[in-house]
């Protein structure tokens, strides 16, 4: 029961990141799941399966609202399938000890590109919608393989990429990369089911994290409201790096335990640095928007 309550808060901190970031529930949610101890082929299929309905029902809003390019998300839905549901194959068939390290080195790195995408980045701003070409057909089969086996990145891969692609409106994009992993998350759990078969889900583990982000959906459109997405992807970006340094010291042995304070020292100051910097630009934007 205790593992349940563990989990359904991981779901709900996950959904609450992703409903105010648009993106990063798998890296979120993976990135804890793997801290506490949970194989990765497991985690990565116990994040998808629950992606299933939250993604849903994040397509569908979307849709309503008008957010969502029918060609977009064409070009991206099947490639991104493919990939997802090849990854999730390939992630099941690697013992669980040798694909942790991989996988939280691939979360610790997307980590630090969440704290650069929000931090650095420049917005796009343009208002015109140009069609999609077909490079993001490569995109979206890469976007989907990584996101099934490190069990995040989908968002965090193709929405920067898209929307930096000069023509692409922002709305358009964050709501068709969030209605095309729709078919991603379904993929990826066809795959798992196929690979590791149904006996070795844990259907609780997976409501629990369902659970965790119906509740916490409506919570985080609130919280949009009057938290700085700039802060919290920062923070988020932050949280993945400390959280997967811990995995990626135990396995590879590089550096002696006695060392792991220091190194944890370093992180939480690049951190605090940044979310320092997060603040400063933010109280400069409040600023200009006075005068």
């Amino acid at each position: 029961m205790k593992k349940l309550i563990i989990l359904a808060l991981i779901g709900f901190f996950a959904q609450l990141v992703d409903g105010a970031l648009g993106m990063a529930y798998g890296v979120t949610s993976t990135s804890l799941l793997l801290f506490f101890g949970i194989a990765p082929a497991i985690a990565s299929a116990s994040v998808h399966m629950a992606e299933v309905v939250t993604t849903a029902a994040s397509g569908i809003s979307h849709w309503k609202f008008g957010n969502v390019d029918r060609v977009l998300v064409k070009r991206l839905m099947v490639p991104g399938a493919v990939g997802a549901f090849v990854g999730a194959c390939f992630l099941s068939n690697i013992p669980g000890d040798l694909a942790r390290p991989f996988i939280s080195t691939f979360l610790f790195v997307l980590g630090f590109y969440v704290i650069y995408r929000f931090l650095f980045a420049k917005p796009a701003l343009q208002k015109k919608l140009k069609k999609p070409g077909k490079w993001t057909i490569p995109l979206g089969l890469f976007a989907g393989f990584a996101d099934s086996t490190g069990g995040g990145g989908w968002g965090p891969l193709t929405t920067p990429i898209l929307i930096s692609h000069k023509g692409m409106e922002p709305r358009k994009v964050i709501g068709s990369v969030d209605t095309s992993e729709f078919a991603v998350a379904v993929a990826a759990s066809i795959g798992f089911l196929i690979a590791l078969g149904p006996s070795q889900i844990d259907w609780a583990w997976v409501a629990a994290l369902m659970i965790g982000g119906v509740i916490a959906a409506p919570i985080a459109a609130w919280c949009v409201k009057w938290i700085p997405p700039q802060l919290l992807g920062v923070l988020v970006g932050g949280l993945i790096i400390v959280v997967n340094a811990r995995t990626i010291l135990d396995s590879t042995g590089w550096i002696a335990q006695t060392a792991y304070p220091w190194v944890y020292g370093v992180l939480i100051l690049l951190w605090t640095l940044a979310i320092i910097t997060a603040f400063q630009k933010i109280r400069s934007k409040t600023k200009g928007g006075k005068r």
